[in-house]
């Protein structure tokens, strides 16, 4: 069988030559641009570094769909054997986004060393917790050695740094013998700005679609259709040789397409045929703050056939209601708005705040409706997560503003919600550490540009860039690794023991994952700072204020009651009582009642 690992397409360039372990080959193109090295003789089995001549330019540059990059974004390629390795996750059968919950990582500061053999010794407290899927930030190969991981330009490639694609096989086989599934976060919206080397083979930029990073990928213009097949071909990599149970998208909206069936249309039909072939679900979940449903809607109406998205508006209202924030976008769910806890109310009830209402803070019109009957795990949300806390000037998490028992209502709030909850590493806990954005590009001009490009950020927003720490300062990443440590307070593992709990109620009461909207009523008094709300039989309450308040335990839908019958399922502090007909809940508390003859949680 003629070794293929080294065909590439090159439309751009006159003349082609491979590199393979010090020695040269000429390659001859087909009809289609792809070209095929001659005289190559039979490498089978042997690992192989290799580049490419392009024209007369004496620079061997890496491959496009190169699956190692040992020496940087900068090097040579290296063969990689997907098959080599011997998994052991046989008894895998995959999990189902519905009825879920997420924990989102970086592999870089997830744990002292910041590598996926590492990470794997983590896993334990995962499953301890209770969640359902890991969700790691970008492990494709980025420029330098640690960085979000967001700026990738070898999409093939997992970043060498964190162990190379060997060890994410090993990972992903970890996380499957504990019962995790793995959500790959994935970027097919720009390249990064260093190690993008492929225009220089063909079109697969399009000056003419900018995006927040610049130059868009050629998604519909000439050539355009191996561009496709060059991100989809990544999606089914992933799927299929590290066996991914699913993919987050980035930032969808800036994936550019005019054809009369999107990209995402097309990513979409892939892989739920793969997953007919592998026998197990694959997910895929956008990343937008379009509030635009045919996202997930289905192709027959007209939908791009997605299994879900992340939901910004759950963040900000639960955001706005701990900690009272009202700057940048927060303004359109504050209370100097008008809303406040009525914006809460009405994500939980509508899934999106901005349905075509007018959104202040982009001064137009935002959003529209969900449709009847949508299953609301569609939406995945949290009250933490790496945008939302790194794109923060100082990248503080919500453990800065809030105390402890604050950070319980949160959770409390998040996980019995109607949605797929998410929480970001360390959140369990209320991790102290920030989160802030960092790099580390060796070239020095691109390295005072980022930096420089951070301040101008926020200088534009109006907040005071003294508070913003260097991205390519090596400290801003230390800052930024989980300290584990932290577990050792009692308060610490008080909060933890909340999320554990949470979790086990989402598993033994299945009101808390039914996924219909129309099920769910909400009270609140804005006053008094307590929001309430149902799910079935369970009534939640959630006292955001710092006072003790009284709350109604009352169930207003026609199905059932239990006014006089009602005892605590879970809550966040041993103070909560009912007395008669009302709850009283001490400052800052969340609880689950229901009726009697169920079990008791309380954290």
């Amino acid at each position: 069988m003629r070794d293929t690992r080294f065909d590439i397409w090159a439309p751009y360039a006159k003349s082609l030559r491979l590199i393979a372990n010090g020695e040269t080959y000429a390659m001859r193109h087909s009809d289609e641009h792809w070209w095929r090295p001659v005289g190559l003789p039979d490498l089978t089995g042997v690992e192989v570094d290799y580049g490419y001549l392009i024209d007369d330019d004496p620079h061997p540059y890496p491959d496009p769909r190169s699956r190692r990059q040992p020496a940087g974004v900068h090097g040579l390629s290296r063969t990689f054997d997907a098959d080599a390795y011997e998994w052991q996750d046989d008894n895998w059968r995959g999990r189902q986004l519905a009825g879920s919950v997420i924990y989102e990582l970086h592999i870089g500061t997830f744990t002292p060393d910041g590598t996926l053999d590492a990470a794997i010794d983590k896993l334990d407290h995962l499953v301890d917790l209770g969640v359902d899927f890991v969700e790691p930030l970008p492990v494709n190969a980025f420029n330098g050695d640690v960085g979000w991981g967001y700026d990738g330009v070898y999409w093939y490639a997992v970043h060498e740094p964190y162990g190379g694609p060997a060890a994410y096989q090993r990972f992903v086989d970890a996380c499957h013998q504990r019962g995790l599934g793995v959500i790959q976060d994935v970027v097919y919206n720009h390249l990064g700005p260093a190690g993008n080397y492929l225009g220089k083979y063909g079109p697969y930029n399009a000056s003419r679609h900018q995006t927040d990073w610049g130059d868009g990928i050629n998604l519909d213009g000439f050539d355009s259709d191996q561009v496709r097949r060059y991100v989809i071909d990544n999606a089914l990599m992933w799927c299929t040789d590290f066996h991914v149970d699913g993919l987050r998208l980035d930032a969808v909206h800036a994936l550019i397409d005019t054809r009369a069936k999107h990209i995402l249309e097309d990513l979409a039909d892939e892989i739920h045929a793969r997953s007919a072939f592998l026998g197990r679900p694959l997910t895929l979940i956008a990343e937008s703050d379009m509030n635009a449903p045919r996202l997930f809607t289905s192709q027959s109406v007209g939908g791009y056939g997605l299994d879900g998205q992340w939901s910004d508006d759950f963040h900000h209202a639960a955001h706005v209601s701990l900690t009272r924030e009202s700057d940048g976008y927060y303004e359109d769910f504050a209370e100097t708005a008008g809303h406040g806890l009525e914006a809460l109310a009405k994500v939980l009830t509508h899934g999106f705040f901005h349905d075509g209402e007018l959104s202040t803070f982009r001064r137009r019109h935002h959003g529209r409706p969900l449709p009847p009957g949508i299953n609301a795990w569609r939406l995945v949300v949290s009250t933490q997560n790496h945008d939302q806390i790194g794109n923060r000037a100082r990248g503080d998490r919500l453990a800065e503003t809030c105390p402890v028992e604050q950070l319980a209502v949160g959770a409390t709030l998040m996980m019995c919600s109607p949605f797929t909850p998410m929480l970001f590493m360390g959140e369990e806990w209320g991790a102290t550490t920030p989160f802030q954005f960092f790099s580390s590009h060796p070239e020095p001009e691109l390295a005072e540009a980022t930096s420089n490009g951070r301040i101008d950020e926020f200088a534009r927003m109006g907040w005071d860039v003294s508070q913003v720490p260097d991205p390519q300062d090596i400290e801003t990443f230390r800052r930024s690794r989980l300290d584990w440590m932290e577990l050792d307070a009692p308060e610490r593992q008080h909060l933890l023991s909340c999320y554990r709990d949470l979790i086990k109620l989402r598993r033994t009461h299945p009101e808390l994952t039914t996924p219909w909207l129309r099920d769910v009523s909400v009270k609140f008094d804005a006053d008094a700072g307590w929001l309430t709300f149902w799910r079935g039989d369970l009534q939640i309450v959630c006292n955001f204020s710092n006072a003790t308040v009284t709350v109604p335990l009352d169930v207003d839908v026609a199905w059932t009651t239990y006014r006089e019958s009602a005892q605590c399922l879970f809550a966040t502090q041993d103070a909560v009582t009912i007395v008669g007909d009302a709850a009283t809940m001490p400052p800052h508390s969340a609880a689950v009642f229901g009726p009697l003859g169920e079990g008791t949680l309380t954290a």
